[in-house]
């Protein structure tokens, strides 16, 4: 009798969830726990399926890692390096457009800056490429760069640079025409000795938490999200995306939300920790869809998934996130992307409809005041009438 119990108050958390307006935390925690993978993939694909109708949207995007100096020491990353390891520099002015002109004869048109995050303040190095470049900090260089590569190419830049303060985003803003900074997970406790970020001030969640915040003040289209199986709890996991989903709820500036998996690398202090199942990823994936509900977008990378990327389709994603023909991923270079083609190909063999959008969402254009005006007319100039790239099918 108590099963049978329990079962009818799964299902109906499961019935309530499909309605796609979110669930609270103790539902969220009781499906975690309790639920069978098939049905909450069942609810999760319904809900993206009833908000988001068939389309699974991508963007065609050149990767620009301005600088792989770092002040942080993140127990999984290889892209950062201290000056005088092999791969230890800041991009010039003529490689970065290089790289974006290659990125545009490719097709693409967004430019993805990645970059560490306050190097100036550990390293002499970084503080004397930047004087020379006639910056102090990076933020500063990383503006003049996105602002060079909008009007040399007009590939519109999204930048992921780290913690940003007001002025920092506010100056962004004018030449991005959207944002991004992993939350990755609001515990604490992963900053403790031995934890994934016990050497990395800037993922203190409380200071990501601000910066997500500020954005959402400035009505800047923000990407988020949370990386799984660096040592946190499901619990904690749950909790990273109702933090998410109350910022999102006050300032409506949370365009896309990312569930990323932990992948294991050579030479980095966690080589040896487990990387997500497969089974993990999709019941992640699958709870986050519940949780934010069926208006957010929601992405899983790919590349990251290898050979078994199709299954989060099931799991409710709606986005594919960037896919560069030019450059690597450069945060995970041992993960290719999928090619285009066969992107289209395992979308649409799973009843679903590829298209390509820009590096902000289409129901973002027209909201007012989140794309600045010096942006407007390059960004129009390149999506149709329901705000999905002219050309990208």
């Amino acid at each position: 009798m108590a099963m049978l119990l329990a079962t009818a108050g799964l299902d109906r958390i499961l019935a309530r969830a499909e309605e796609g307006r979110g669930i609270t935390p103790e539902e969220a925690v009781l499906l975690m726990e309790e639920a069978d993978l098939p049905s909450l993939l069942q609810a999760a694909s319904s809900v993206r399926d009833r908000f988001k109708g068939k389309t699974v949207s991508f963007s065609k995007k050149v990767f620009i890692p301005l600088t792989t100096l770092c002040r942080d020491y993140c127990g999984y990353c290889t892209f950062r390096k201290d000056p005088g390891e092999p791969g230890a520099r800041f991009m010039t002015p003529e490689e970065v457009l290089h790289v974006a002109m290659a990125g545009k004869q490719a097709g693409c048109k967004e430019t993805l800056f990645s970059l560490g995050d306050q190097p100036e303040r550990a390293f002499p190095e970084a503080r004397e490429h930047l004087k020379g470049q006639g910056f102090t900090r990076t933020l500063d260089y990383l503006a003049a760069m996105t602002e060079l590569v909008l009007d040399k190419t007009g590939l519109l830049p999204h930048a992921n640079p780290g913690l940003m303060g007001h002025e920092d985003l506010l100056r962004l803003k004018g030449s991005n025409v959207s944002m991004g900074l992993m939350l990755e997970n609001i515990s604490p406790r992963l900053m403790q000795r031995g934890g994934a970020h016990w050497q990395a001030p800037d993922k203190a969640p409380r200071l990501r938490l601000r910066t997500l915040e500020e954005a959402g003040r400035l009505t800047i289209p923000f990407t988020t999200g949370i990386l799984i199986g660096i040592g946190e709890t499901w619990e904690e996991r749950v909790d990273s995306l109702l933090a998410i989903k109350r910022l999102h709820d006050r300032y409506g500036h949370i365009q896309e939300v990312i569930v990323q998996n932990f992948r294991a690398k050579p030479g980095t202090p966690m080589a040896g920790h487990p990387e997500p199942t497969m089974e993990e990823m999709l019941r992640t994936v699958a709870l986050a869809r519940l949780i934010l509900g069926g208006e957010m977008n929601l992405q899983a990378p790919p590349n990251l998934s290898y050979a078994s990327y199709p299954l989060l389709l099931q799991a409710g994603i709606n986005d594919w996130g960037g896919i560069s023909p030019v450059t690597l991923d450069f945060i995970n270079p041992e993960a290719p992307w999928p090619q285009i083609a066969a992107l289209w190909e395992k979308t649409a063999e799973a009843g679903l409809v590829l298209r390509e959008r820009l590096a902000i969402y289409p129901e973002f254009i027209e909201k007012p005041g989140f794309v600045h005006p010096a942006l407007r007319e390059r960004l129009l100039a390149l999506v149709d009438e329901q705000g999905y790239a002219k050309d990208g099918g």
